[in-house]
C-alpha cells in the first residue's frame, strides 16, 4: 500500500467533522507508542515549553542514573538509549531552542556521570556528534539566545 502525500492527507482531514477527526486520532494512537506520546505532547504539553523541558530533563537524568559504570559495554548501550529518548523529545517539540537545551543538558550529564567518555572511541564520537548538532542548532537561534547559550556551549566543547 502506497501512502498518500502530506498535502493529500491535509486536504482530506479538512473535510472531516470533529467526531471523525477525533476517531482517527484515537485510532492512530492505538497503533504505536510513539504516536500516543506525540498526541499526548500536542494535547497536554505543547503550550508549556518550560514544563516540557523540565520533565524531559528529569527523564534524561533518571535514565542516565541507571547506567552501569563497571561495564563499558552496558554503559554505551545506556548512553545510546538515553540519546534516543533525547531525540524523541526534540522531535516532538520541533523547536531549535529545545534541541539546544536538551542536547546541552545531555552532554553536561555525560561529562559529570563519572564515566571517562573521551577514553572510548564510541562514546567520544557520540559526544562529538551531539556537540556538532548543538552548534548547528545554535546557529539558527536568535542572537540573544546564541549569546545566552554560547558560554555553556564553549565549556562543553572544550571538555
Amino acid at each position: 500500500m502506497k501512502p498518500a502525500t502530506i498535502s493529500d492527507i491535509k486536504k482530506a482531514l479538512a473535510l472531516l467533522n470533529q467526531k471523525e477527526l477525533s476517531d482517527l486520532c484515537l485510532r492512530l494512537a492505538k497503533y504505536r507508542k510513539e504516536n500516543k506520546e506525540l498526541l499526548s505532547f500536542l494535547i497536554f504539553e505543547a503550550d508549556n515549553q518550560a514544563l516540557y523541558i523540565k520533565n524531559a530533563k528529569e527523564e534524561i537524568r533518571h535514565q542516565l542514573s541507571l547506567m552501569s559504570h563497571s561495564n563499558i559495554y552496558l554503559a554505551k548501550k545506556t548512553i545510546r538509549k538515553v540519546l534516543r529518548t533525547v531525540d524523541k523529545y526534540i522531535k516532538f517539540a520541533g523547536s531549535k531552542q529545545v534541541e539546544v537545551e536538551l542536547l546541552m543538558y545531555y552532554c553536561d550529564l555525560l561529562n559529570s556521570c563519572g564515566l571517562r567518555i573521551h577514553d572510548h572511541p564510541v562514546t567520544a564520537n557520540i559526544y562529538q556528534r551531539q556537540i556538532n548538532k548543538i552548534e548547528k542548532a545554535l546557529s539558527t537561534l536568535h542572537e540573544d539566545l546564541q549569546y545566552d547559550y554560547g558560554e555553556e556551549f564553549e565549556r562543553l566543547k572544550n571538555v
